[in-house]
């Protein structure tokens, strides 16, 4: 503790001899606790964690260490031009992501299907984007949302003119779905109606 103390008390910008009359603690004590020769009182320690403007675990050299920078995530690109960007860190349940798919300069083939294990639910954020869904060609638009089981081939184009497509999935293995928590009332579009009446 004694270094710690020494580099408070200089970062302070204060010699032995002010801190004593700042504290009432002895010069000889404050340089015997500095050199590890003297054991600080919790007294002392409080007197001089007032002095520095330090906390007692900081002095000690107990307090935590600060928290890392966020990193922002860089997103994954594709050979087509797709990004996604993983908004989930956990391994296992349910995953979510955010996709963009990016501006055709002509219309796009039917989307290449793939299948495997798993529930997917995915939202449209901004655009038209065509999801073929086993042997469906669906349109879906901002706040259009599908639910479907990817044991069914599905595949995904851009289908705005001129503009990217934004959506977002969120991925379960099978047996892990979204549970939607609406009243029946707020279902049906009648608890509010007559609250108000």
């Amino acid at each position: 503790m004694g270094p710690r103390l020494r580099a408070a008390r200089e970062h302070h910008g204060a010699t032995l001899t002010g801190v004593s009359r700042a504290t009432g603690i002895s010069t000889s004590t404050l340089s015997g606790i500095e050199t590890g020769r003297r054991k600080p009182t919790l007294e002392v320690l409080l007197r001089l964690s007032k002095e520095y403007g330090a906390s007692l675990d900081e002095l000690a050299g107990t307090a935590p260490a600060p928290a890392a920078e966020p990193r922002a995530t860089a997103p994954l690109s594709f050979g087509d031009g797709k990004a996604a960007l993983t908004l989930t860190r956990y391994v296992g349940g349910l995953h979510a992501h955010k996709h963009v798919l990016p501006v055709l300069e002509a219309p796009p083939a039917r989307p290449r299907q793939v299948s495997h294990d798993g529930c997917e639910w995915l939202c449209v954020l901004y655009g038209r984007l065509w999801l073929a869904l086993g042997g469906q060609d669906l349109i879906l638009t901002p706040g259009h949302v599908a639910e479907f089981d990817t044991r069914t081939p599905h595949g995904v184009a851009n289908t705005s003119p001129g503009g990217p497509v934004e959506y977002l999935i969120m991925f379960g293995p099978q047996g892990e779905r979204l549970r939607p928590r609406t009243s029946s009332a707020a279902a049906r579009g009648t608890g509010d109606r007559k609250a108000a009446e």
